[in-house]
């Protein structure tokens, strides 16, 4: 609150008045109050008056997700409040919905509200400008993909390791005509998929402008579509890899309305509930959410504690678990 006070030329408790909305205070001071305020990226602090009854800490912490009602990111939600409860400290959780402009007003919205830390899945290209000058100290554990601009301990997934093993698996199965269908580019996750992917079968002797890729897909009825198109080309493939669960889904009920779900192999990027209930059951590249939401809540919680050993990133294999989906040998080798 002194730094907007200092930066707009007034008082610490005209800046109160303002932010509490209070009367007594010109329409031209509010405006300068509130734009400096903009410009330093204050939120008013809603649990001061507690915190001066208290000690410093809230015991809470702010979990910042791609969406809350995606799988994979409920699981890691779970499993930070499995290993938080414990501790006496309660998990704010909220969805960004990959859009940069609502990760820096959640951002902000936690700071406001004094989390004592954050484990985030970043979302802008870079994340210097999220957190505030001010708040830097504060502990933070990104998920999922890399902190750009920042520097700070990551929990990540090998993807790029994960969708090579699923080139290499269909691959070896005999296929040689194989479709990538992924999310969208500006997510670092789908590039490193695409990128993992690709190179596997570079490598294996396969053209790589001859890979039949589709990208942008970021929802079930997305990815129907784009493997409905792809299957029915004049040069169809022969077996799909879809780079997360919802595009799994989506390829699924493509296979299904083509009547290829015993056809056209299929290997999707994440594990799902009841994926071994299905006909066939559908063969994965498995993240482990459960491990990643643990790391993350004992590397957030080391760190709230005072460790201040340099940052890095801890990578979590992947695991592919074969279920007869990917199994399917392409019709020429039948």
């Amino acid at each position: 609150m002194r730094h907007v006070a200092a930066l707009a030329g007034v008082g610490v408790k005209t800046v109160s008045r303002v932010m509490n909305d209070e009367a007594g205070v010109s329409e031209a001071t509010r405006e300068k109050v509130l734009t400096a305020s903009k410009q330093l990226n204050y939120e008013l602090d809603v649990t001061a008056g507690s915190l001066r009854r208290s000690s410093r800490r809230t015991q809470t912490v702010g979990l910042l997700l791609p969406s809350v009602s995606n799988p994979f990111s409920a699981e890691i939600h779970r499993a930070m409040e499995d290993a938080l409860v414990s501790k006496g400290v309660a998990v704010f959780a909220a969805s960004l919905d990959d859009e940069p402009e609502r990760e820096e007003s959640l951002v902000r919205a936690f700071l406001g509200r004094r989390v004592d830390g954050m484990v985030l899945t970043p979302i802008a290209a870079n994340q210097a400008h999220i957190i505030p000058e001010h708040s830097r100290d504060l502990p933070v554990v990104f998920i999922d993909r890399e902190p750009v601009g920042l520097s700070a301990d990551a929990v990540v997934t090998d993807n790029a390791v994960g969708a090579a093993k699923a080139a290499e698996h269909l691959f070896d199965i005999g296929h040689r005509k194989i479709a990538y269908l992924g999310d969208r580019t500006d997510i670092q996750t789908a590039r490193e998929r695409r990128r993992g992917f690709v190179e596997a079968l570079g490598e294996r002797g396969i053209s790589t402008s001859s890979i039949p890729v589709r990208e942008n897909l970021h929802d079930v009825e997305s990815a129907r579509l784009a493997a409905i198109e792809v299957l029915s080309s004049d040069d169809p493939p022969t077996a799909l890899f879809s780079s997360q669960n919802l595009v799994t889904f989506g390829c699924m009920h493509a296979l299904r309305e083509l009547g290829l779900s015993h056809k056209v192999a299929l290997v999707g990027f994440d594990d799902f509930t009841l994926s071994d209930m299905v006909d066939p059951g559908v063969t994965v590249i498995a993240q482990h959410p459960e491990k990643i939401g643990t790391l993350a809540a004992e590397r957030l919680l080391a760190r709230i504690e005072g460790d201040t050993q340099p940052a890095r990133t801890y990578v979590v294999e992947t695991t592919m678990i074969v279920r007869g989906s990917g199994e399917i040998p392409p019709a020429a080798t039948k």
